[in-house]
């Protein structure tokens, strides 16, 4: 079975945040006002050497966010997943704390956070319920996975900075990418 896996490469990533928005658009019926489940971030803004990177839950192969959370309200699927139960979620706030990117998020009913249930990325993998169901949708979001579909933010990528899918052909691809940028015609691959 396949290990699931995101990588954002910065020297493609152009800050257009096409990948928020599709993220936003597939799962608008799971998300409460102010989650937003992936976000691009910019390092040395307007400075020489900026880079921007696309974020959202990393699906860690030794999770911190699990290794946290006292209601064992996550767990990993067979292709390395790691997901989210909110019938489960009690709103510690735990893995907020543990997670180094900041993916799982309290839903916002004003200009502060709030307390509830956590959300996260969920790979558009849908969730702990049946598979395509009216519940699954309105918790979770989208199942493209379960279609034979990668994550929409991917899907969506104008410059395909954004790579999701087998851990083993994602690493190939940008492998194949770094090798190609060291040629010395300098090309953009």
């Amino acid at each position: 079975m396949a290990t699931m896996k995101f990588l954002c490469d910065t020297k493609r990533c152009i800050e257009c945040n096409g990948c928020v928005t599709a993220c936003k658009n597939e799962n608008d019926s799971a998300l409460e006002w102010g989650i937003q489940r992936r976000r691009v971030v910019t390092i040395r803004d307007g400075e020489p050497g900026e880079a921007s990177i696309s974020v959202a839950c990393m699906h860690c192969s030794d999770a911190p966010c699990m290794a946290v959370c006292p209601a064992n309200c996550f767990y990993k699927t067979d292709d390395g997943i790691v997901l989210h139960d909110k019938d489960t979620c009690i709103g510690c706030g735990y893995c907020l704390y543990a997670c180094p990117f900041g993916a799982p998020q309290f839903p916002k009913k004003g200009a502060f956070g709030s307390r509830g249930k956590m959300d996260k990325c969920t790979f558009c993998a849908g969730g702990p319920e049946e598979n395509f169901s009216d519940a699954e949708r309105q918790k979770y979001g989208s199942n493209r996975l379960a279609e034979g579909k990668l994550p929409m933010c991917a899907e969506l990528c104008a410059t395909k900075a954004l790579l999701a899918g087998d851990a083993e052909v994602v690493s190939n691809i940008f492998r194949e990418r770094v090798v190609y940028r060291g040629a010395d015609n300098g090309a953009w691959k």
